[in-house]
């Protein structure tokens, strides 16, 4: 028997380490392909497959179930993920032979040693390849919102909140986009390099394509060739990848050279390092994080970018700011949130949210922006921001703090580079901006 694809067998691997283990798929597909040093072809059709697969879970058991004599839901993981995997090649990558797929999944299938699942794998996915693409949808729930959910592969009880508050076909263009492949989109170290330097480098080391990005001056969105991170001018510090719309927030906050900034949730670094940019390495940035392994990323980051200018500090915001009152020109508080902005690079994340996560978050994101506003001195600037759309992690979280901060006030800026909602708030929407999801609004402290 032929062995399977290389790239199959981390797919299907990590798909389960995802559902078993509560796994971020991220980091589990980047440890499957550190370990098993695959072709860039192959890292390629892995990385799809875990996506993909994910992004259009509940939409392919919808299509698989009425060719599997046993309930979905009653499956071992093992053979569930193989059919999920394989219906996703099928429907969706026209480049891939039907016949490799299922091949594939029937041998990985027959490597769990339990009689009758390779026989099962392969009765399924042979009936369900015999189906064309015009056949495969089973008759839709008359409910709309349970309907929308499935063709779009969304939960139903998120799929609700967006139709009551977008109206159908918003909804609709919104989960649509927040299940496209992300833009590979990078940020140029301009400690280091202009946009267009990195371009012209990018081109001649690596033939990697670049366009600048819509919004960010210093972006640029490149064609997809390879990990990045396998770039020379990765290493060399020339970049940093970041999503356009995360760009943004750092940029609203309007750090000035020799400003004293905090980063309260500064894990990863992306915007810490970005705010040095912008304050070209010179001022400080104080950046807290309250899980130390989080806190080397920082520091790795930095080192790696060139920065100077960053202390990390562990610990919660609310242990931490006290120890330093009104000491900072700028604040960003880059609140933990339900992540459903960035579903397009966390596909998982909408099968494990609920709603009582959003109202759970709310009161810790009130917590660390209180924390955070005893840093801001008179005239400061505070900005708050979230991966999220949802009014209860954005809105309402800035609007209970003012009610109970009278010497805060939202400080729009006049011009930016994506308008500003009427309200005062930046709203990054997938399927206007083309941008992960963010929210953000600046605040400033009223002097005395």
């Amino acid at each position: 028997m032929t062995a399977p694809s290389p790239a199959r067998v981390v797919a299907a691997r990590v798909l389960e380490r995802v559902v078993s283990e509560g796994a971020y798929a991220d980091l589990a597909l980047d440890g499957e392909l550190d370990r098993r040093g695959l072709s860039a072809r192959d890292v390629a059709l892995a990385t799809e497959l875990v996506y993909g697969t994910l992004r259009w879970q509940r939409y392919l058991d919808w299509i698989l179930a009425p060719h599997s004599r046993r309930r979905l839901d009653d499956l071992d993981l093992g053979p569930l993920v193989l059919l999920r995997m394989t219906a996703y090649q099928i429907a969706f990558l026209e480049r891939v032979p039907a016949f490799a797929a299922v091949n594939d999944a029937v041998t990985l299938a027959g490597r769990a040693r339990k009689p009758g699942v390779a026989g099962f794998v392969n009765a399924v996915l042979r009936s369900f390849s015999r189906r064309g693409a015009t056949e495969r949808e089973p008759r839709p729930p008359a409910d709309l919102v349970e309907a929308l959910a499935l063709r779009c592969s969304f939960p139903t009880w998120l799929a609700a909140r967006w139709m009551a508050r977008y109206g159908a076909s918003e909804a609709e263009a919104l989960m649509r986009a927040l299940n496209e492949r992300p833009p590979l989109a990078l940020r140029a170290n301009t400690l280091r390099v202009t946009r267009d330097a990195l371009a012209a480098r990018l081109a001649t080391e690596d033939d990697i394509a670049t366009l600048p990005s819509r919004y960010a001056a210093e972006g640029l969105v490149a064609n997809h060739g390879g990990s990045p991170s396998a770039w020379r001018a990765f290493a060399d510090g020339a970049f940093a990848i970041q999503d356009e719309a995360s760009m943004l927030v750092a940029q609203l906050l309007d750090v000035r050279p020799g400003d004293t900034v905090g980063d309260v949730c500064a894990a990863p670094g992306t915007k810490t390092t970005h705010l040095a940019q912008l304050l070209d390495n010179r001022g400080r940035i104080l950046a807290f994080d309250p899980q130390p392994a989080r806190l080397n990323l920082v520091r790795e980051a930095a080192k790696r970018l060139g920065v100077t200018i960053v202390e990390t500090l562990d610990g919660p915001a609310e242990a931490l700011a006290p120890k330093f009152p009104a000491l900072c020109d700028a604040v960003l508080v880059d609140a933990p949130c339900s992540s459903l902005g960035v579903l397009r690079r966390n596909p998982e994340v909408k099968w494990r949210r609920t709603l009582e996560d959003i109202v759970t978050n709310a009161e810790r994101q009130h917590a660390i922006v209180t924390a955070a506003a005893l840093m801001v001195k008179p005239g400061g600037r505070l900005v708050y921001a979230t991966c999220s759309l949802e009014p209860e992690e954005n809105e309402d979280v800035a609007r209970r703090f003012l009610g109970a901060h009278p010497d805060f006030a939202l400080d729009p800026p006049s011009e930016f580079p994506v308008a500003l909602d009427a309200d005062g708030f930046l709203r990054c929407r997938p399927h206007q901006h083309g941008t992960d999801g963010f929210t953000a609004c600046r605040l400033v402290r009223c002097r005395r």
